[in-house]
């Protein structure tokens, strides 16, 4: 009989959410489930009823593996939780940012750094949603040809946010459609989202870039193993419920061919190549949203720069850059017998 797992999901937010659904569409091996928050309480995911018991040290007993689902910009529940499941013989991968850039802590994407769970003390970093996609597109052409120069501008849905943006979108959306602007209320952001892009996601710290942007630098330097590369971002918030898209300009060593670019995007694990512009074939996030594979498009030569190449990326930020990138981790490290 195949060995099966005692796993505890913390965290009932969108991406808490999204784990409960990811465990339960990949048949992950579970003996008992756990999911924990704040309160005790019921919540029904897809029609399954799954008791929510809040969340103490002891509910970590005979756990093999915990699940926390983090929030960006805040101290997740792993800050608090994640010794005392660890010391009760867990491993904790988690989704949140406050252990990413400790060097004692591996920083996973299967498609990317699987070995790297090999060194994990117990707990391995969930990376950022919107650095998740981007290093799934980027990783088999560094393989091809060392990458020397990352620009990405990003356009990420309300849902890396959570629910709370989720809801301020419906809600504000009707209310700009009918004139009503004296009604809109601003709660998930300091602007109107409703019809509108915003140029801030996270505050802004070193230089004028916002957390968000240094998280695609710091991060792709930690799983590729090379702080050479230059990276820049713009990080921007639009109207979109699911799904990140990112326009990407890359350098490398040697000048590729698209074709052959194209090429190696129909053999990278993970991805879905859509790239016929002549037929307006390209990525889409309504496409995207609640799927699971990154999406790659509108490859180009630089004009002007031989070794320069643009793509657009898009996926599900709440699954592939989030929940089901988690769920991917645990599932390695029961192939590497890890777990």
């Amino acid at each position: 009989m195949a060995k099966k797992f005692n796993v505890v999901v913390v965290g009932v937010g969108a991406v808490g959410i999204e784990m409960l659904r990811v465990l339960r569409q990949r048949d992950f091996p579970v003996a008992q489930l756990k999911v924990l928050a704040r309160s005790a309480r019921d919540i029904e995911v897809d029609g399954v009823t799954y008791p929510v018991r809040k969340a103490a040290p002891e509910e970590f007993d005979g756990a093999n593996l915990a699940l926390f689902a983090g929030t960006e910009g805040e101290k997740g529940a792993a800050v608090t939780y994640a010794k005392e499941a660890i010391s009760r013989g867990a491993i904790v991968i988690d989704n949140g940012a406050d252990f990413r850039m400790d060097p004692k802590v591996p920083l996973v994407v299967p498609e990317v750094n699987p070995d790297d769970v090999d060194w994990n003390e117990g707990l391995i970093a969930n990376p950022n949603c919107s650095t998740i996609q981007m290093v799934v597109a980027l990783w088999p052409i560094y393989r091809r040809s060392k990458i020397t120069r990352i620009i990405a501008s990003t356009y990420q849905s309300v849902s890396g946010t959570g629910r709370s943006a989720i809801r301020e979108l419906r809600e504000q959306s009707p209310l700009v459609l009918d004139g009503r602007l004296d009604e809109v209320r601003c709660e998930a952001y300091p602007h109107r989202i409703a019809f509108n892009c915003l140029p801030q996601i996270g505050s802004f710290k070193e230089m004028e870039y916002t957390t968000e942007e240094w998280k695609t630098r710091r991060e792709t330097h930690k799983m590729f193993h090379d702080d050479s590369i230059k990276i820049a971002s713009t990080t921007v918030r639009v109207p979109v419920f699911y799904a990140h898209s990112e326009s990407i300009y890359i350098e490398t060593e040697e000048p590729l061919p698209v074709e052959e670019v194209r090429k190696i995007m129909e053999e990278a694990p993970g991805v879905v190549l859509q790239d016929d512009p002549a037929n307006s074939v390209y990525p889409l996030p309504a496409d995207a949203a609640h799927c699971d594979d990154v999406f790659v498009g509108r490859i180009r030569k630089d004009p002007d720069i031989e070794t320069g190449l643009h793509l657009w990326v898009v996926s599900d930020n709440l699954r592939k850059g989030a929940a089901l990138n988690a769920v991917q981790i645990a599932e390695l490290l029961i192939e590497k017998e890890i777990l």
